[in-house]
């Protein structure tokens, strides 16, 4: 996509413009390497879209005349001038109480899967590895696997003396064990035998992941625990105050779209609220 590129609803010679400010092309063009999107012209309206928002909001606290110092952090970055004046009126304007005990408390008690860790389990394998598109030696490693899984169907001690002599995996070395996982460290495939079994059990078919067939065993399971109210109770004050405010910005800059002037593009709905 290249910077350059306009869209069919933006016809050349057409102006963006908020209350008669003009926002040049030129200017879109730079702003579009921050809005990626699945074609140039897609990127082109959302940059533009972004730059009257922009324009909107520092029109307006042009108008207020608000009152604004530019921040610079510990490195010796400062906030330009058009930051700080958007940062102080929306400070100005869009004030959101933070969320109180009571409610946090019932969003924990509404959502407390979210604030639980994962189940963490140990588990070995004995890999043989084959592709998929392969079919010669992916009929052969099942054939493989299946049968070691007969040997240790009779004699479970072995594994780890099997998974030393026969396994594709560099986990041979410590006779098959994998150490630690949680849901989405592994293919699925390998994930729903694993977590279908009980402690110290081997699935009792190989598995077919697209690295071939595993015999899979589970050593040991932690169950996650669900963290306290007090440990998570700031966390979840920041994020509902975060929400609100987002939400209240959205209705801010609508309010303050209806009543401008602009040209050039359409902002509706959603694609009106975005501040960049």
């Amino acid at each position: 996509m290249t910077c350059a590129a306009q869209p069919a609803n933006l016809p050349r010679g057409a102006e963006v413009r908020v209350n008669g400010v003009t926002i040049p092309r030129e200017r879109i063009s730079r702003e579009v390497q921050h809005h990626p999107a699945p074609t140039p012209a897609e990127a082109w309206t959302a940059a533009a879209r972004a730059l009257v928002v922009r324009e909107l909001l520092l029109q307006e606290a042009r108008r207020l005349d608000v009152p604004c110092a530019p921040l610079a952090d510990g490195d010796g970055r400062r906030e330009t001038e058009d930051e700080a004046v958007l940062r102080a009126l929306i400070a100005q304007e869009v004030q959101t109480p933070k969320a109180d005990i009571d409610t946090c408390r019932r969003y924990y008690e509404q959502n407390r899967q979210r604030f639980r860790s994962a189940d963490i389990y140990e588990a070995s394998h004995i890999l043989f590895a084959a592709r998929r598109d392969d079919a010669p030696a992916y009929g052969e490693a099942r054939q493989d696997a299946e049968a070691v899984l007969a040997v240790l169907r009779a004699h479970p001690e072995r594994f780890a003396d099997l998974a030393a002599a026969h396994s594709a995996c560099p986990s041979a070395a410590h006779g098959g064990n994998l150490g630690q996982i949680i849901a989405g460290e592994t293919t699925p495939e390998f994930e729903r035998a694993l977590f279908a079994l009980p402690p110290g059990e081997i699935a009792p078919e190989p598995v077919a992941t697209p690295y071939g067939f595993h015999i899979v065993r589970l050593e040991r399971k932690h169950d996650g625990r669900t963290l306290a109210f007090e440990l998570v109770a700031d966390r979840i004050a920041d994020y509902l105050h975060d929400s609100v405010q987002r939400r209240a910005l959205a209705q801010y800059i609508a309010r303050l779209v209806s009543a401008a002037s602009i040209e050039g593009i359409a902002l509706a709905g959603a694609e009106a609220m975005r501040v960049n």
